[in-house]
């Protein structure tokens, strides 16, 4: 069987001078990208290849993952969040209104300079054939959560928007990639782990 791992990134430091897929992970992100890798070993969770995007904070929480399971790791720009690159930091619920739009508008530009249509279609499109070139492989793929929740929504039986709002930074869901269905849905890491 094989298994996919969509894991959103830790947490990065916010710096309003800067975009947001410029960001880094912080040191309590950094702390928490070993608490999930260790978490995930803890699980039984196997793990073969490690993908991330390309953006800092998704690729430094991959290469925590991938070194604690000591796995190769690739970046594919293709799991990229949502393009929000002319996006300014914004007011929190500002940000989740123009988010919750995004996701009951995916045909038209809400937010940033993709729609929700064309973002699921990229990381669907990536996904795919990352799994297709990895037949019955265990694979972390370490992305961002407004397209986790795009590509996720139906495997899990859940709203876009409100699995969006219940992912924390990190978390993780576990797809058995045969039946596309999830498996296993860890929306937030408790603070022992």
């Amino acid at each position: 069987m094989a298994t996919l791992i969509l894991i959103k990134h830790a947490t990065p430091v916010k710096d309003p001078d800067r975009p947001s897929h410029e960001w880094e992970l912080s040191e309590e992100g950094r702390t928490q990208a070993i608490r999930l890798a260790k978490r995930l070993q803890e699980s039984r969770i196997a793990i073969d290849l490690v993908f991330t995007s390309g953006e800092p904070k998704a690729e430094e929480t991959g290469q925590v993952i991938a070194a604690e399971f000591d796995r190769p790791m690739r970046v594919v720009n293709e799991l990229a969040e949502h393009d929000r690159s002319n996006v300014p930091v914004m007011p929190t619920r500002e940000f989740i209104s123009s988010v919750a739009q995004f996701f009951k508008e995916p045909g038209r530009l809400v937010l940033g300079a993709e729609t929700a249509r064309d973002a699921k279609a990229r990381i669907t499109r990536a996904i795919e054939q990352i799994m297709t070139a990895n037949p019955a492989k265990n694979v972390a793929v370490v992305s961002h959560g407004t397209v986790i929740s795009l590509f996720a929504a139906e495997m899990v039986k859940e709203d876009p928007f409100h699995l969006w709002r219940g992912m924390g930074l990190p978390s993780y869901i576990v797809i058995d990639w045969d039946q596309r269905k999830a498996i296993q849905i860890v929306h937030r890491l408790s603070q022992e782990n």
